[in-house]
């Protein structure tokens, strides 16, 4: 941290500053932290179209799943140790740790013969990626103010926009033009750019040599976590959601929960402390998050390009393409936005905005039909994009202006982990709402004649529709449609509840430096009311 207290004598480095205040090689630190950020959210997406390849070549289409939910796994248990264990012992190893990993497990599911070696190469990757994804933003909050650390952040919300769509693309790319295995290659030449530009320019104070970890916490995080993740990834699919399997995961991620919290109330040093939900501002933001961007944002990116396929006959190449307008209206707000923050040093108003705009959009999707011009579809891509890059990140500085550098590795992770588990449980919800409406609507729609050409919903592929007889073909896309469209106009009320939320957010002024932050009464929920009554009287 530049402007908070140094540490003591022999504590490790320290940054010099160039004279806007920021530190020295902050261009190409900034540089750095983004590659790693992109990484880490484009390895989310990028098997996605390889997978039916990887499956063919590696023999394991029963194990097709596990490629995705192991990085997931991972990757959403690994946030909070790597926030915690940045907050006790220092960043830089931990960051450069983490780049290292990502690598070998890059470098091992591309070099992958069998899938049971694809599976673990994906974990060992994700336990890198999260790292990546925590403790970038945990690195800039060391180095920036939060003032001035808003037109930073803005950049990393695009970044996850970007790899959304990015990331389909170039797997398809490199499926259809090189290798699958180009999809973890890619990694290893930016991975090591980005280990050595940090290793060169990064300069952080270290911390204690030695922190307590909280081994029973992890453990217990990770099979609530577990548990959390198959019973929304197997419900529905693999398994009915009646099925003993399904029951018994979603008992035991109640069970593992409990026992966690319990656990974290009793430790010394807890990996998720209990004090952060004191923070009016962090359960709210948190809140917000989990509801607008962990369950609309993903739900809706997750389902409507199958519906582009479905509907209108796109390529699965054409359908990410036409994400891209999502993208322009992320960077369209979030840059502009990240600017106006750092001059007024106030942040509420986007939030506010922006979950207007998303749950508007969400209402206008809820209106397509089949024969809606491919035009407007862009254009409410475009404006849920606007809506998104209002808040992604706003929400996150927010959380992080409300906490001491102490803290606020662990108060980014917490906030990050929450919304990965909304994403994951909010997907699973709404495709548990549409599968069903689909299954409602083909039963109704198709001729009992012509039920086993069609087959179910799990074997329903555009590719099988548009090769159906004409009259058929239509009664599927009509029943596609009809089953997912209304699944947005039920996210309305949800949305509307982030809207209450995003208007009871406290605001809290801005720290111009790391010592006033550090001087402030944060963390706690006690100064933002006075901050918020501050702003208004203002």
């Amino acid at each position: 941290m530049t402007d908070a207290a140094p540490p003591a004598a022999g504590a490790g480095e320290t940054e010099e500053q160039d004279s806007s205040g920021l530190p020295r090689h902050f261009g190409l630190i900034f540089a750095g932290l983004m590659t790693a950020m992109l990484l880490s959210a484009l390895d989310q997406t990028i098997v996605s179209t390889a997978l039916p390849t990887i499956v063919g070549e590696l023999d394991g289409v029963k194990h097709m799943a596990w490629v995705t939910t192991a990085y997931i796994l991972a990757a959403t248990i690994g946030m909070p140790v790597y926030g915690r264990l940045g907050d006790l012992i220092g960043r830089k190893a931990l960051f450069l740790g983490a780049i290292t990993v990502f690598i070998a497990g890059s470098a091992l599911a591309g070099a992958a013969q069998e899938m049971t070696m694809l599976i673990i190469g994906r974990g060992i990757q994700g336990l890198g990626g999260g790292g990546l994804m925590i403790t970038s933003q945990a690195i800039i909050a060391d180095l920036v103010p939060p003032r001035q650390r808003a037109k930073y952040m803005a950049p990393i919300g695009a970044v996850f926009g970007l790899a959304s769509v990015v990331g389909p693309l170039l797997g398809g790319w490199f499926t259809d033009h090189a290798d699958w295995r180009w999809a973890f290659w890619i990694n290893l030449p930016l991975g090591i750019v980005a280990l050595a530009v940090c290793a060169f320019a990064l300069r952080l104070p270290r911390k204690a040599a030695r922190a307590t970890i909280d081994y029973a916490g992890i453990t217990l995080m990770a099979a609530a976590v577990a548990c959390t993740v198959l019973f929304a990834s197997w419900g529905g699919t693999e398994y009915a959601w009646s099925d003993p399997v399904i029951i018994g995961l979603a008992a035991g991620g109640v069970l593992a929960w409990v026992a966690f919290f319990f656990v974290e109330a009793r430790v010394a040093e807890p990996v998720i402390p209990l004090r952060i939900f004191r923070s009016r501002i962090f359960n709210i933001s948190t809140l917000i998050s989990m509801i607008v961007i962990g369950i609309g944002m993903f739900a809706i990116i997750g389902y409507m390009p199958t519906y582009l396929q479905m509907v209108y006959g796109k390529s699965a190449t054409a359908s990410g393409l036409l994400l891209i307008p999502m993208v322009v209206g992320i960077m369209a707000t979030a840059i502009p936005s990240g600017q106006v923050i750092s001059k007024t040093g106030r942040y509420k108003v986007w939030p506010v905005v922006g979950t207007a705009v998303v749950g508007i959009t969400a209402f206008l999707m809820s209106t397509l039909e089949p024969d809606t011009s491919i035009s407007v579809v862009c254009g409410y891509f475009l404006l849920l994009g606007a809506g998104i890059g209002m808040m992604m990140q706003t929400l996150v500085l927010a959380v992080q202006n409300d906490f001491p550098g102490s803290d606020v590795g662990t108060a980014t992770s917490a906030n990050n982990f929450f919304r990965e588990i909304g994403a994951t449980l909010g997907t699973a919800a709404v495709g548990a709402i549409f599968t069903h409406r689909l299954t409602d609507q083909l039963a109704a729609r198709v001729p009992a004649t012509a039920s086993k050409a069609v087959g179910n919903t799990e074997s329903l592929t555009p590719a099988l529709v548009h090769k159906l007889p004409a009259r058929l073909q239509d009664a599927v896309i009509l029943s596609y449609q009809h089953a997912l469209t209304p699944v947005f106009r039920y996210m309305v009320p949800l949305f509307a509840v982030g809207l209450v939320l995003a208007f009871v957010l406290p605001e809290k002024r801005l720290a111009s430096t790391h010592a006033e932050l550090e001087g402030s009464d944060t963390g706690s929920g006690a100064g933002s009311d006075t901050a918020e009554e501050e702003l208004t009287r203002a």
